[in-house]
């Protein structure tokens, strides 16, 4: 699907927020696919901007990471490779298995009803017929988050909601190779596992199997 074809009219007071909002949605649904070149004629056109204005809304979308721009060559989605996956994995690991563990030990070795009901909420978004991968990958991040705030250390937080930009990537990279069965079945089995030996090596396991997933397509 090219950058221009689902492309909407808008109408918002500041054009390039919402051109950046539109093609922001585009990129986090997987409507805009990871490597993807984003044609400034195309896309000024199809919505209805100047060049100005959408070089603008490509520049706050460069500044958040979801996208890449190569003097003389333009822009494009930003794709994800080994070189960066692998890293992101090491620091994610890091971060949200030691709050993992501070969680299970603040709470006598189960996890707070936050992250069930962030569970449910995950189950529920992947099973609407209606939800689009945008909507899912929001749900993820919000069980995922929910494990690192039961922690309740604000360093640790912080340090997380940093990678936000670059998990959203990735599940956007996920997307092709994971089904929304398989996204309630393994997060299912990793609260019943953790809650169950309270090691959080199920964690890092559930974290392995997402990286070698998207590795293996890449």
């Amino acid at each position: 699907m090219t950058a221009a074809a689902e492309a909407t009219p808008l109408s918002r007071a500041s054009v390039v927020d919402a051109l950046a909002d539109a093609l922001r949605s585009r990129i986090l649904s997987g409507d805009l696919v990871p490597g993807a070149s984003l044609r400034e004629e195309a896309l000024a056109t199809a919505y209805d901007v100047s060049r100005h204005t959408l070089r603008a809304a490509l520049r706050a979308l460069a500044g958040e990471g979801l996208i890449r721009i190569v003097p003389n060559r333009g822009a494009s989605v930003t794709q994800l490779v080994a070189a960066d996956l692998i890293p992101l994995f090491e620091l994610r690991a890091a971060l949200e298995l030691e709050a993992c563990r501070l969680t299970l030990g603040r709470n006598d070795g189960t996890l707070p009803a936050t992250v069930h009901d962030r569970l449910d909420e995950l189950v529920r978004t992947c099973r609407s017929k209606g939800s689009d991968w945008s909507e899912i990958a929001d749900a993820h991040a919000h069980f995922h988050g929910a494990v690192v705030a039961g922690a309740q250390s604000p360093r640790i937080e912080d340090a997380y909601a940093r990678l936000a930009t670059e998990l959203n990537l990735f599940l956007v990279q996920l997307r092709p190779v994971w089904s929304r069965r398989r996204m309630i079945d393994h997060h299912r089995t990793l609260v019943t596992d953790l809650e169950t030996t309270g090691d959080v090596i199920a964690l890092r396991r559930h974290l392995e199997d997402g990286l070698e997933a998207v590795l293996e397509s890449s």
